[in-house]
């Protein structure tokens, strides 16, 4: 027990505050599909007002968390109202572009078909069209801007995407973190070693994706490939880059983590399992950020809902170090799934049930990041692990 709580004292990353003070927590909640019209805003904004104290609360009274949680001594301080970001509206025109053509349809198209067409625009357009990088870009930034100004504010965040939320959450990490250290980053790519020596001579602070584009230095295409600005401009844009960074990129330290849930993720993002695609270089680096930085990446799902998918293997720092082929320096971060949470709902309503089975679902967040943390960290809880997989093996 007291290598647990060594290890998550560590991985709450209580650093530089004194035992009496509290840091303030922002929960800040990131709509999915289907929410682009008042009617489905305000059921969204609906449902993150009464879950939010309930989850609150449960980071408060759950044994293992209430030390860090609790209201008069706990370390941290979940802010009272959550913070809502909202997006959906945003592709309300090119929604109603479909839907005129989808009316052009009806009177050729048999009940049926014109219903499930309906059906599959309604839940479908919005998690394709936020994928777009023209669409998505825009919605990352505006949600820097949240974080920053909670930062500014004294507040650390912790994100919660829901649904093709969850796309605007993988979206931001891979973004915006400041994984990139330069001097790395130019001697893989193909440039002569001229630049190599000239990046070298003149260190910057480690970068994100964003500022990159924003100090024009280049631009990573859909592909994952650094694109460079061959102009004569690059050393000087590239003498600017930490005032990019500082601007664009996430704060230090004001990212704890990120809560995915209702999660179709890897349905739309399968393309990251592919060793021949660029983005994995970067997928890679954003991971080892994640876990040498105290980080978390929770993905927690209803195992009636059609629509949540497991985003990874459950595996320890020492495995995905293996597997990635990356060496992490005292990790103290985790990534980590449950997909496995009862909602006891129909499976038809289970998608959305994540705010009316707001109880179970709050435990099962608190109780996902315990787990994740005794997974990771905890070498007796591993054992018990591996024993009761080798047993389910023998049956």
């Amino acid at each position: 027990m007291k290598k647990i709580f060594i290890v998550f004292f560590v991985f709450l990353l209580i650093q530089n505050i004194g035992l009496a003070a509290q840091t303030n927590i922002s929960f800040v909640y990131i709509n999915g599909s289907n929410n682009n019209d008042e009617k489905m805003k305000a059921w969204y904004e609906k449902g993150v007002r009464k879950l939010h104290p309930v989850l609150k609360k449960r980071f408060e009274k759950n044994r293992d968390t209430k030390k860090w949680f609790n209201e008069e001594t706990g370390i941290y301080h979940i802010n009272e109202e959550p913070v809502i970001f909202f997006w959906g509206d945003r592709s309300k025109n090119d929604l109603a572009f479909v839907k005129d053509k989808l009316d052009l349809s009806k009177a050729i198209s048999s009940t049926m078909s014109y219903v499930v067409r309906n059906m599959l625009t309604s839940y479908l357009h919005d998690a394709i069209w936020v994928q777009k990088t023209h669409n998505m870009n825009p919605i990352v930034d505006n949600l820097n801007d949240v974080v920053k100004a909670e930062a500014e504010k004294g507040n650390e965040v912790i994100l919660y995407g829901y649904s093709a939320g969850t796309f605007i959450t993988y979206n931001y990490l891979l973004n915006k973190l400041p994984y990139l250290n330069l001097v790395d980053l130019f001697n893989v790519l193909k440039v002569n070693d001229a630049t190599k020596q000239f990046i070298k001579d003149n260190p910057k602070k480690n970068t994100c994706i964003s500022a990159l584009a924003d100090a024009h230095i280049g631009i990573v295409s859909s592909d994952g490939h650094l694109y460079l600005d061959p102009s004569e401009d690059f050393k000087t844009n590239y003498m600017n880059l930490d005032k990019s960074t500082e601007n664009v990129c996430a704060p230090v330290g004001s990212l704890k983590g990120i809560v995915n849930f209702a999660s179709p993720l890897v349905l739309f993002y399968s393309d990251v399992a592919d060793p021949d695609y660029e983005f994995t270089y970067y997928n890679k680096l954003m991971m080892q950020y994640i876990m040498e930085n105290g980080l978390f990446w929770l993905t927690v799902n209803f195992r009636e809902d059609p629509l949540g998918f497991p985003t990874t293997n459950n595996l320890t720092p020492a495995e995905l170090a293996k597997i990635s082929g990356v060496n992490f320096t005292n990790p103290s971060g985790m990534i980590y799934d449950n997909s496995g949470v009862w909602s006891k709902r129909p499976f038809l309503f289970a998608h959305t049930a994540y705010w009316n089975a707001r109880r179970p679902f709050a435990n099962a967040i608190v109780k996902t990041l315990v787990k994740g943390m005794k997974f990771n960290y905890d070498e007796d809880y591993q054992m018990q692990v591996l024993k009761k997989n080798k047993k389910r093996d023998e049956l």
